[in-house]
C-alpha cells in the first residue's frame, strides 16, 4: 500500500497543474496579505487571531477547488477504465481507493502548508512577529474542516458521476455571495470581518461562539465519515466491471 501511494503521490505533485496551482495560492495569498491583512481586519493588528482568520478563508476556495482538482485525477473516465486492470491485481480494491485518498489529502495538506508558511514569511518580513501559539486554533478551525470535507464530498461525487466534481469546485465562491447565519460565517469567510465589531473592544481576543464550533465540527465528522466509508461501497461496482 505504501508503494501505491508513493506512486500517486508523485503522479499529483509532479505535473504542470500542482506547480501553476501553487503559483496562483501564493500570488493571491500575498496580494491578500498586502492590500487586506496588512491594514489588520475590523480594527484589529495584522498578526491577530482575527486578521489571520480573515486571510485563511479567503484562502479556503483555492485550496477546496485544488483538493477536488486532485481527485479527479482517480475519479474520471480513464481513472475508472483503469480500475479494470487494478480489480485483477491481487491487491483488495479497497486498499487503492484508500491510497489515493491518501494520496490527495497529501496534496491538499501541502497546499494548505504553503499559505501557512507565506503568511509565517510576511509577518516576519513586515513585523518581525513570530507569536505563531496564537494563530493555531484560527488555523485549525478555518482550513480543516472544509478540507476534510471537500475530500469527503469530492470522493462521493466523483464515484457516483465523475462531472459532478467539477461544479461542486464553485461551492465555496457561491456561498461569498449568499448572507450566511452567523453560525456559518466561516463558510463564506464573513465570520472574522464582522464579528469582532460585536465585541464591543478594540483589537479582541479571539472568541469563537458554540454555535460556529458545532458547525465546523459537524463539518468536519461528515467529511471524515464519507472518506472512511465510501471507499468501500465501490466493490460491488468493480467486481461488475471485473464480470
Amino acid at each position: 500500500m505504501g508503494k501505491i501511494m508513493r506512486y500517486e503521490c508523485r503522479r499529483l505533485l509532479w505535473n504542470k497543474f500542482f506547480f501553476g496551482l501553487l503559483l496562483v495560492l501564493l500570488f493571491y495569498g500575498w496580494q491578500v496579505l498586502n492590500s487586506v491583512t496588512l491594514l489588520g481586519v475590523s480594527h484589529t493588528a495584522p498578526f491577530s487571531p482575527w486578521s489571520f482568520g480573515d486571510y485563511l478563508s479567503r484562502m479556503v476556495p483555492l485550496l477546496w477547488l485544488g483538493a477536488l482538482f486532485f481527485l479527479t485525477f482517480f475519479t474520471s473516465g480513464k481513472a475508472r477504465r483503469a480500475a479494470v486492470l487494478t480489480d485483477a491485481a491481487p491487491m483488495e480494491p479497497r486498499r487503492y481507493a484508500l491510497s489515493r485518498c491518501a494520496a490527495a489529502l497529501a496534496g491538499t495538506v501541502l497546499l494548505a502548508l504553503a499559505v501557512l508558511v507565506e503568511a509565517a514569511v510576511f509577518y516576519g518580513w513586515y513585523f518581525q512577529w513570530y507569536g505563531w501559539g496564537q494563530l493555531v486554533l484560527p488555523a485549525l478551525v478555518t482550513l480543516v474542516p472544509p478540507l476534510v470535507f471537500a475530500l469527503g464530498s469530492g470522493w462521493l461525487l466523483g464515484r457516483l458521476r465523475p462531472w459532478l466534481v467539477y461544479p461542486w469546485m464553485l461551492v465555496p465562491f457561491a456561498l461569498l455571495a449568499l448572507p450566511l447565519p452567523e453560525a456559518l460565517g466561516l463558510w463564506n469567510g464573513r465570520f472574522f470581518s464582522v464579528y469582532p465589531l460585536t465585541l464591543g473592544t478594540l483589537d479582541p481576543n479571539l472568541v469563537l461562539p458554540a454555535s460556529v464550533l458545532t458547525a465546523q465540527a459537524l463539518l468536519l465528522a461528515a467529511g471524515a465519515v464519507l472518506l472512511c466509508v465510501h471507499p468501500g461501497r465501490a466493490q460491488p461496482l468493480r467486481r461488475n466491471h471485473a464480470a
